[in-house]
């Protein structure tokens, strides 16, 4: 169960990583304007927003990478990190799009549920 929940943590670490490069780089671009359902305009008026946004989801990329890192000493690191996106998640799909629900707090929810049974088993 172990490896499974390091999986799971590792698809969360690079959805992040992947919201940052949408948010940073990519949000008056094309995929960022599909990704986001975002015109132009609207874009390009909050384009210092995002770009602050995907750091975020960098910081949150880099701090389950981490506990990734840590191993089991970074149980903590990982609960805490995954709770951060999991509360993100809930507020992004309560005030934004209901989509976050599935994309971002759902597979946090996961890792968290897989990082729980895994030292609860070991």
């Amino acid at each position: 169960m172990s490896v499974v929940a390091s999986v799971v943590i590792g698809l969360v670490a690079l959805l992040h990583v992947y919201f940052l490069v949408l948010e940073m780089f990519l949000w008056d671009k094309p995929a960022g304007l599909r990704a986001f359902g975002q015109t132009p305009a609207s874009a390009a008026a909050t384009k210092v927003l995002a770009a602050n946004q995907g750091l975020y989801n960098g910081f949150l990329a880099a701090g389950l990478v981490w506990g990734l890192w840590l191993g089991a000493e970074g149980f903590g690191v990982k609960v805490f990190f995954l709770a951060c996106v999991l509360v993100a998640g809930l507020y992004g799909a309560a005030t934004a799009s209901r989509k976050i629900l599935y994309v971002q707090a759902l597979p946090a929810a996961v890792g968290l549920v897989l990082l729980y049974l895994s030292r609860s088993a070991a």
